[in-house]
Protein backbone atom coordinates (compact mmCIF):
# COMPACT_ATOMS: atom_id res chain seq x y z
CA UNK A 1 0.00 0.00 0.00
CA UNK A 2 1.64 3.51 -0.88
CA UNK A 3 0.80 6.54 -0.70
CA UNK A 4 0.76 8.19 -4.26
CA UNK A 5 -1.72 10.33 -5.31
CA UNK A 6 -3.06 10.96 -2.38
CA UNK A 7 -2.44 14.96 -2.42
CA UNK A 8 -4.02 15.27 -5.87
CA UNK A 9 -6.97 16.57 -6.17
CA UNK A 10 -10.14 15.21 -8.11
CA UNK A 11 -11.22 16.42 -10.97
CA UNK A 12 -14.57 17.81 -9.82
CA UNK A 13 -12.71 19.85 -7.50
CA UNK A 14 -10.44 21.09 -10.67
CA UNK A 15 -13.42 22.40 -12.07
CA UNK A 16 -15.09 23.65 -9.10
CA UNK A 17 -11.66 26.17 -8.97
CA UNK A 18 -12.37 26.90 -12.51
CA UNK A 19 -15.84 27.98 -12.44
CA UNK A 20 -14.57 29.87 -9.25
CA UNK A 21 -11.91 31.89 -10.91
CA UNK A 22 -13.71 32.60 -13.52
CA UNK A 23 -16.58 33.98 -11.61
CA UNK A 24 -14.27 35.79 -9.80
CA UNK A 25 -12.87 37.65 -12.83
CA UNK A 26 -16.08 38.28 -14.02
CA UNK A 27 -16.89 39.59 -11.01
CA UNK A 28 -13.75 42.23 -11.00
CA UNK A 29 -14.49 43.54 -14.96
CA UNK A 30 -18.02 44.09 -13.88
CA UNK A 31 -16.70 46.40 -11.02
CA UNK A 32 -14.28 47.38 -12.85
CA UNK A 33 -16.86 48.76 -15.72
CA UNK A 34 -18.81 50.32 -13.04
CA UNK A 35 -15.72 52.44 -11.61
CA UNK A 36 -14.93 53.73 -14.78
CA UNK A 37 -18.93 54.34 -15.79
CA UNK A 38 -19.02 52.39 -18.77
CA UNK A 39 -22.85 52.22 -18.74
CA UNK A 40 -23.34 55.53 -18.89
CA UNK A 41 -20.91 56.26 -21.53
CA UNK A 42 -22.26 53.42 -23.76
CA UNK A 43 -25.43 55.41 -23.20
CA UNK A 44 -23.70 58.71 -24.41
CA UNK A 45 -22.51 56.60 -27.42
CA UNK A 46 -26.02 55.45 -28.08
CA UNK A 47 -27.44 58.75 -28.32
CA UNK A 48 -24.29 60.29 -29.97
CA UNK A 49 -25.34 57.76 -32.93
CA UNK A 50 -28.81 58.59 -32.48
CA UNK A 51 -27.98 62.37 -33.16
CA UNK A 52 -25.84 61.64 -36.29
CA UNK A 53 -28.43 59.69 -37.64
CA UNK A 54 -30.80 62.81 -37.00
CA UNK A 55 -28.28 65.10 -38.47
CA UNK A 56 -27.80 62.90 -41.41
CA UNK A 57 -31.37 62.36 -42.07
CA UNK A 58 -32.25 66.19 -41.57
CA UNK A 59 -29.38 66.92 -43.97
CA UNK A 60 -27.83 69.44 -41.25
CA UNK A 61 -25.48 71.41 -42.46
CA UNK A 62 -23.46 74.64 -42.80
CA UNK A 63 -23.06 76.64 -45.42
CA UNK A 64 -19.07 77.31 -47.02
CA UNK A 65 -16.72 75.03 -47.63
CA UNK A 66 -15.44 71.60 -46.60
CA UNK A 67 -14.53 72.85 -43.24
CA UNK A 68 -17.87 73.99 -42.46
CA UNK A 69 -19.93 71.25 -44.07
CA UNK A 70 -17.90 68.50 -42.02
CA UNK A 71 -18.29 70.34 -38.70
CA UNK A 72 -21.38 68.39 -37.28
CA UNK A 73 -20.15 65.22 -38.02
CA UNK A 74 -16.22 65.87 -36.86
CA UNK A 75 -18.00 67.86 -33.66
CA UNK A 76 -19.93 64.01 -33.00
CA UNK A 77 -17.09 61.88 -33.73
CA UNK A 78 -14.79 64.03 -31.49
CA UNK A 79 -17.66 63.56 -28.70
CA UNK A 80 -17.33 60.17 -29.01
CA UNK A 81 -13.30 60.04 -28.84
CA UNK A 82 -13.92 62.29 -25.42
CA UNK A 83 -16.57 60.07 -23.73
CA UNK A 84 -14.03 56.86 -24.61
CA UNK A 85 -11.00 59.15 -22.86
CA UNK A 86 -12.57 60.36 -19.96
CA UNK A 87 -13.96 57.20 -18.59
CA UNK A 88 -10.50 56.03 -18.50
CA UNK A 89 -9.81 57.48 -14.75
CA UNK A 90 -10.43 55.99 -12.18
CA UNK A 91 -11.81 56.90 -8.42
CA UNK A 92 -9.23 55.00 -6.34
CA UNK A 93 -5.49 56.16 -7.75
CA UNK A 94 -2.35 54.80 -6.75
CA UNK A 95 -4.30 52.26 -4.46
CA UNK A 96 -6.09 50.53 -7.23
CA UNK A 97 -2.58 50.90 -8.75
CA UNK A 98 -0.83 49.14 -6.54
CA UNK A 99 -3.37 46.17 -5.51
CA UNK A 100 -4.53 44.77 -8.78
CA UNK A 101 -2.72 42.78 -10.46
CA UNK A 102 -5.11 42.46 -13.40
CA UNK A 103 -5.65 46.45 -13.59
CA UNK A 104 -3.91 46.97 -16.97
CA UNK A 105 -5.80 44.49 -18.47
CA UNK A 106 -8.38 45.84 -17.26
CA UNK A 107 -7.94 49.51 -18.44
CA UNK A 108 -6.63 47.76 -21.64
CA UNK A 109 -10.20 45.90 -22.01
CA UNK A 110 -12.62 48.91 -21.21
CA UNK A 111 -10.80 50.91 -23.81
CA UNK A 112 -11.02 48.62 -26.25
CA UNK A 113 -14.37 47.85 -25.72
CA UNK A 114 -15.65 51.34 -25.78
CA UNK A 115 -13.93 52.53 -28.81
CA UNK A 116 -15.33 49.69 -30.59
CA UNK A 117 -18.62 50.45 -28.77
CA UNK A 118 -18.28 54.21 -30.41
CA UNK A 119 -17.58 52.95 -34.03
CA UNK A 120 -20.43 50.72 -33.55
CA UNK A 121 -22.66 53.44 -32.84
CA UNK A 122 -21.20 56.32 -35.16
CA UNK A 123 -21.55 53.52 -37.87
CA UNK A 124 -24.86 52.57 -36.96
CA UNK A 125 -25.96 56.18 -37.18
CA UNK A 126 -24.00 56.89 -40.53
CA UNK A 127 -26.50 54.49 -42.55
CA UNK A 128 -29.19 57.62 -43.09
CA UNK A 129 -26.91 58.03 -45.70
CA UNK A 130 -24.81 61.15 -46.97
CA UNK A 131 -21.68 61.26 -44.52
CA UNK A 132 -18.32 61.94 -46.59
CA UNK A 133 -16.46 58.86 -46.51
CA UNK A 134 -19.28 56.27 -45.14
CA UNK A 135 -18.44 53.90 -42.31
CA UNK A 136 -14.33 53.91 -43.01
CA UNK A 137 -14.05 57.37 -42.82
CA UNK A 138 -15.72 56.85 -39.24
CA UNK A 139 -13.75 54.19 -37.57
CA UNK A 140 -10.45 56.01 -38.90
CA UNK A 141 -11.48 59.55 -37.52
CA UNK A 142 -13.08 58.23 -34.30
CA UNK A 143 -10.58 55.29 -33.46
CA UNK A 144 -7.68 58.02 -33.97
CA UNK A 145 -8.83 60.39 -32.02
CA UNK A 146 -9.83 57.82 -28.95
CA UNK A 147 -6.42 57.01 -28.60
CA UNK A 148 -4.93 61.01 -28.55
CA UNK A 149 -7.27 61.12 -26.11
CA UNK A 150 -6.17 58.28 -24.28
CA UNK A 151 -2.77 59.75 -24.27
CA UNK A 152 -4.40 62.97 -22.93
CA UNK A 153 -5.93 60.91 -20.00
CA UNK A 154 -2.82 59.58 -19.02
CA UNK A 155 -0.39 63.33 -19.40
CA UNK A 156 -3.28 65.05 -17.79
CA UNK A 157 -5.66 63.23 -16.48
CA UNK A 158 -8.94 61.61 -17.96
CA UNK A 159 -10.78 64.74 -16.53
CA UNK A 160 -8.74 66.78 -18.77
CA UNK A 161 -9.21 63.54 -21.59
CA UNK A 162 -11.09 65.57 -23.72
CA UNK A 163 -9.15 68.53 -24.13
CA UNK A 164 -6.45 66.74 -27.04
CA UNK A 165 -9.46 65.73 -29.31
CA UNK A 166 -10.90 68.68 -28.63
CA UNK A 167 -7.94 70.59 -29.93
CA UNK A 168 -7.17 68.13 -32.75
CA UNK A 169 -10.94 68.60 -34.13
CA UNK A 170 -9.81 72.31 -34.65
CA UNK A 171 -6.87 71.09 -36.25
CA UNK A 172 -8.83 69.30 -38.57
CA UNK A 173 -11.30 72.47 -39.61
CA UNK A 174 -8.19 74.57 -40.15
CA UNK A 175 -6.84 71.72 -42.36
CA UNK A 176 -9.61 71.72 -44.70
CA UNK A 177 -9.63 75.69 -44.37
CA UNK A 178 -6.06 75.03 -45.90
CA UNK A 179 -6.38 72.25 -48.05
CA UNK A 180 -3.63 70.99 -46.24
CA UNK A 181 -2.87 66.92 -47.53
CA UNK A 182 -0.82 65.49 -44.76
CA UNK A 183 -1.32 61.92 -43.14
CA UNK A 184 -1.68 62.87 -39.92
CA UNK A 185 -4.96 65.17 -40.13
CA UNK A 186 -6.95 61.72 -41.07
CA UNK A 187 -9.89 63.07 -40.16
CA UNK A 188 -9.21 65.51 -43.21
CA UNK A 189 -7.99 62.67 -45.83
CA UNK A 190 -10.49 60.73 -48.27
CA UNK A 191 -11.48 57.29 -46.73
CA UNK A 192 -8.99 55.21 -48.81
CA UNK A 193 -5.99 56.90 -47.66
CA UNK A 194 -3.72 54.27 -46.33
CA UNK A 195 -1.58 56.94 -44.66
CA UNK A 196 -3.97 58.51 -43.09
CA UNK A 197 -5.49 54.95 -41.76
CA UNK A 198 -1.74 54.41 -40.56
CA UNK A 199 -1.47 57.11 -38.82
CA UNK A 200 -4.95 56.45 -36.87
CA UNK A 201 -4.24 52.62 -36.18
CA UNK A 202 -0.32 54.55 -34.65
CA UNK A 203 -2.46 57.00 -32.41
CA UNK A 204 -4.69 54.04 -31.35
CA UNK A 205 -2.72 51.63 -30.39
CA UNK A 206 0.00 54.57 -28.74
CA UNK A 207 -3.03 55.42 -26.62
CA UNK A 208 -4.09 52.01 -25.31
CA UNK A 209 -0.40 50.77 -24.78
CA UNK A 210 0.21 53.93 -22.44
CA UNK A 211 -3.03 53.74 -20.58
CA UNK A 212 -2.81 49.84 -20.21
CA UNK A 213 0.72 50.52 -18.70
CA UNK A 214 -0.76 53.03 -16.32
CA UNK A 215 -1.14 57.11 -16.70
CA UNK A 216 -1.69 59.73 -14.25
CA UNK A 217 -4.04 59.12 -12.15
CA UNK A 218 -6.18 61.91 -10.80
CA UNK A 219 -8.04 60.27 -7.65
CA UNK A 220 -5.73 59.44 -5.25
CA UNK A 221 -6.99 59.31 -1.91
CA UNK A 222 -3.73 60.91 0.50
CA UNK A 223 -4.27 59.03 3.79
CA UNK A 224 -5.64 60.93 6.79
CA UNK A 225 -3.11 62.52 9.27
CA UNK A 226 -4.67 60.65 11.50
CA UNK A 227 -4.32 57.99 10.56
CA UNK A 228 -1.04 57.32 9.08
CA UNK A 229 1.16 55.00 11.27
CA UNK A 230 4.57 57.09 9.44
CA UNK A 231 3.71 60.60 10.91
CA UNK A 232 2.62 59.05 14.12
CA UNK A 233 6.05 57.46 14.54
CA UNK A 234 7.47 60.77 13.39
CA UNK A 235 6.11 62.88 15.45
CA UNK A 236 6.61 60.36 18.40
CA UNK A 237 10.22 60.21 17.65
CA UNK A 238 10.27 64.23 18.01
CA UNK A 239 8.30 64.46 21.29
CA UNK A 240 5.31 65.60 19.85
CA UNK A 241 1.85 65.32 20.46
CA UNK A 242 0.59 61.98 18.85
CA UNK A 243 -2.19 62.38 15.89
CA UNK A 244 -4.27 59.69 18.14
CA UNK A 245 -5.09 61.51 20.68
CA UNK A 246 -8.04 63.64 20.26
CA UNK A 247 -6.55 66.38 23.13
CA UNK A 248 -3.50 66.86 21.04
CA UNK A 249 -5.84 67.95 17.59
CA UNK A 250 -7.91 70.32 19.39
CA UNK A 251 -6.21 73.27 21.06
CA UNK A 252 -9.19 73.44 23.33
CA UNK A 253 -8.02 69.94 25.14
CA UNK A 254 -4.75 70.04 24.54
CA UNK A 255 -4.32 73.36 26.74
CA UNK A 256 -7.05 71.57 29.44
CA UNK A 257 -4.91 69.11 29.02
CA UNK A 258 -1.54 70.74 29.74
CA UNK A 259 -3.47 72.52 33.05
CA UNK A 260 -4.52 69.32 34.44
CA UNK A 261 -1.11 67.70 34.16
CA UNK A 262 0.42 70.64 35.49
CA UNK A 263 -1.90 70.08 38.34
CA UNK A 264 -1.16 66.74 38.93
CA UNK A 265 2.98 66.90 38.45
CA UNK A 266 4.71 66.40 41.74
CA UNK A 267 5.29 69.75 42.96
CA UNK A 268 2.99 71.40 41.24
CA UNK A 269 -0.59 73.01 43.01
CA UNK A 270 -2.33 70.65 43.84
CA UNK A 271 0.73 68.83 45.79
CA UNK A 272 1.62 72.49 47.37
CA UNK A 273 -1.97 72.61 48.11
CA UNK A 274 -2.13 69.41 49.89
CA UNK A 275 1.23 69.80 52.00
CA UNK A 276 -0.49 73.27 53.00
CA UNK A 277 -3.30 72.04 54.17
CA UNK A 278 -1.47 68.61 56.01
CA UNK A 279 0.48 71.67 57.76
CA UNK A 280 -2.22 74.25 58.93
CA UNK A 281 -4.23 72.84 62.04
CA UNK A 282 -7.05 74.60 61.46
CA UNK A 283 -7.27 72.99 57.78
CA UNK A 284 -6.65 69.21 58.94
CA UNK A 285 -8.97 69.47 62.35
CA UNK A 286 -6.01 68.43 64.58
CA UNK A 287 -5.11 70.69 68.02
CA UNK A 288 -2.30 70.80 69.99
Amino acid sequence: MTAAGVHRSSPSAAAVDRVGRAVALLRLARLHALSRRVPGALGLLAALGALLWVALDGHWSIAGGPAAQQVVPLVIETGAAAVVAVTSEGPFGDQERAAGRWLPWLRFGAATLLTSASVAALSAGATAGGLTGGMLAIARNVAGMAGLGLLSAAVLGGSFAWACPMAYLLITEGSLAAGWTTPWVWTARPSNDVGAALCATLALATGTAVIRAGGRSRGTLAPHPARDPGRDASTARRGGPSPYRPADRCPGRRLAANRLAAVRRPGGAADRGGQARQGDPALTGRQD
